[in-house]
């Protein structure tokens, strides 16, 4: 049974989004390292080592946006992005025979 929403178009919005992920990587990867070299500060209290803990755990979030987005891939259909672009390959070959 065909799905009426585009397969395809969210295929590629994912493609999109980890390219975007992965050049975001970079800086939270930094990001990260920064919080890190904070942590060895001289005298830091606890409170604010926790905060600086917390801050690093959240930048390593990333992963459940890795997650996410593999999920939203998983709910595709299976064999839909190939059926679709055989419609649209059909779909340019018809139109250039008229």
């Amino acid at each position: 049974m065909p799905i009426k929403w585009s397969a395809l178009q969210v295929s590629q919005a994912m493609d999109e989004v980890e390219h975007q992920l992965s050049l975001a990587e970079v800086f939270l990867d930094e990001a990260k390292a920064k919080a890190r070299e904070a942590r060895n500060t001289a005298s830091l209290p606890a409170y604010v080592d926790d905060r600086l803990v917390r801050l690093i755990t959240e930048i390593e979030r990333i992963d459940h946006i890795k997650v996410a987005i593999k999920s939203v891939r998983n709910a595709i259909p299976e064999g839909a992005i190939e059926a679709e672009r055989n419609r649209q390959k059909q779909g340019i070959q018809q139109n250039l025979g008229l």
